[in-house]
Order: C-alpha cells, then sequence, then structure tokens
C-alpha cells in the first residue's frame, strides 16, 4: 500500500497550483497580446487612406 506523508502531498499540490497558475497568465497573456494585434488592424482598416490627386 502507498504512505504518502504530509509533505509529499503538499509538495505535489504545489507544484500542480503552481504549473495551473503559471498556464493560466501564459492564457491570459496571448489572449492580451492576440486582441491587441486584432485591434490594432481594425483601427488600421478604418482610417481612410489618402490619396494623391
Amino acid at each position: 500500500m502507498w504512505q504518502f506523508s504530509a509533505f509529499t502531498v503538499l509538495a505535489t499540490l504545489a507544484l500542480v497550483l503552481m504549473v495551473g497558475v503559471s498556464g493560466g497568465i501564459l492564457y491570459l497573456t496571448a489572449a492580451e497580446w492576440r486582441d491587441r494585434r486584432r485591434q490594432e488592424e481594425e483601427s488600421r482598416e478604418r482610417i481612410p487612406i489618402k490619396r494623391r490627386k
């Protein structure tokens, strides 16, 4: 039978939480970058291009 000490359980839990939080931060950073890029592209499309006469 497996025997886990409290330290092993807490260390594993801390590692899982650290990976989960880091993954969430990476996801939010990537989503913000993607949204900012999309907004910049849309704002460039709205600005009328001045043509030479």
